[in-house]
């Protein structure tokens, strides 16, 4: 298990689509540790669950063989190898970010960074809109965050809400063996003290910038269905907006750095409490900022699998779950392109104002201060992904250095 987990952990690149491929290669294909079924199954129930879908398949899968333990092992060995990359590449930026050669190579990430959201739009898009009523979740949701500035986890309660109570078939699994009530609850209540307990000790010994931090990426992890993407248009309003951690166009750069990265694409919270922890106190704020954000980012994820993994044959039967959970994704479909203009606005356009009728607030670009060379790249990079269907990476990569030899270029 060791070496298996520890091997799709290096190699969980690309997304959770790659991810969950390669787990399916490794795991069922390869291997009998599980079947097709309980494979699917299982994707299917991290798919309902808030947070990084594969990351909670590796970690079932763990539980699966081995217990608890295997989970631990699992779900841990799937992000560890990442989160170094991204504290190495964090503490690069936090140190040399600054520097006229550096940005000029992240403007081509930026650029790049556009179009993987696009991509990630038109997958989430194909998989979800299947009926009338999911395609008009997704104008609703669009709408909603992008011109009424409404919260993010509001569309999603009210996308399930919808889900569930418009599916009318209500036969539910029998005759499936459940886990005794109180044996699930001690589980939550251990998982719960896991993930909560260090942030009431921070807030009791007077840490209230590693506080706030925990508590507000906590209230992340509870939200974030639909993947990292569906969330950072969220996230970046309250980092940027209400916390004054980090700029948008640092944002855009920690979500460019976190794509090149194995393991969950949500990786990206470490970067922002590392660079918000370094900007507050230093390397020793930054170090321990990671690690706060990494805690609370995946304790939960842990918490939701071995609490509940032994009801997924159950869950699976429930009709009415899997109409919320449909409706949830449709809904993100709206809030990804929400976050897809929201980032070709602030790479494009260098100015940017807010234009208020009623209720109603939208982004409006200056033209006259559209920029060429990244919406240049993103055409080129459009061309190479979604096209000729390049490596992430080696778009990344060849962005970067034409915008960093446009910028050595002479004047």
């Amino acid at each position: 298990m060791l070496r298996v987990f520890g091997r799709i952990g290096l190699l969980s690149f690309g997304g959770p689509a790659a991810q969950i491929a390669l787990m399916h290669r490794e795991l069922v294909e390869e291997r009998d540790w599980l079947s097709e079924e309980q494979y699917l199954r299982a994707l299917s129930f991290c798919m309902l669950l808030p947070g990084p879908e594969a990351m909670q398949l590796a970690t079932f899968a763990g539980w699966r063989l081995r217990g608890v333990a295997g989970g631990l092992l699992a779900g841990l060995l799937f992000v560890i190898p990442g989160a170094l990359v991204v504290l190495a590449l964090a503490l690069i930026y936090a140190y040399a970010g600054d520097v006229p050669l550096v940005q000029a190579l992240f403007l081509g990430v930026k650029a790049v960074v556009v179009v993987v959201v696009i991509e990630a739009l038109l997958k989430v898009a194909r998989r979800a809109l299947k009926r009338p009523l999911h395609w008009a979740l997704a104008v609703l949701s669009f709408a909603g965050i992008f011109l009424f500035d409404l919260p993010f986890p509001l569309i999603i309660l009210l996308a399930g809400m919808i889900g569930f109570f418009s599916t009318t078939t209500t036969n539910a699994a029998t005759g499936i063996a459940l886990v005794p009530a109180r044996e699930t609850l001690r589980t939550v209540v251990i998982w719960l003290a896991v993930w909560l307990l260090p942030l009431a000790v921070l807030a009791l010994t007077g840490g209230e910038f590693l506080t706030t931090l925990g508590l507000f990426f906590s209230k992340l992890a509870v939200v974030t269905f639909g993947g990292a993407y569906a969330v950072l248009a969220y996230m970046t309003q309250a980092v940027v907006g209400d916390f004054g951690w980090l700029t948008t166009p640092e944002m855009m750069d920690a979500l460019g750095l976190a794509e090149t990265t194995p393991g969950p694409l949500i990786l990206v919270t470490e970067f922002v409490g590392i660079i918000a922890g370094f900007r507050e106190g230093g390397l020793g704020l930054a170090l321990l900022a990671g690690i706060v954000t990494l805690w609370v980012t995946f304790a939960p994820c842990f918490l939701w699998i071995f609490a509940g993994a032994p009801y997924i044959d159950w869950l699976s039967g429930q009709p009415r779950l899997s109409g919320a959970l449909q409706a949830i994704t449709a809904a993100v479909v709206g809030v990804i392109l929400n976050l897809s203009l929201w980032f070709a606005l602030h790479v494009f356009f260098a100015a940017l104002s807010t234009a208020r009728l009623g209720p109603m607030a939208v982004l409006v670009p200056d033209w006259s201060s559209f920029q060429l060379l990244p919406a240049t790249l993103a055409v080129g990079a459009g061309y190479l992904l979604l096209v000729r269907h390049v490596g992430l990476v080696k778009v990344l990569g060849l962005a970067g250095l034409a915008a960093l030899g446009v910028h050595l270029l002479p004047v």
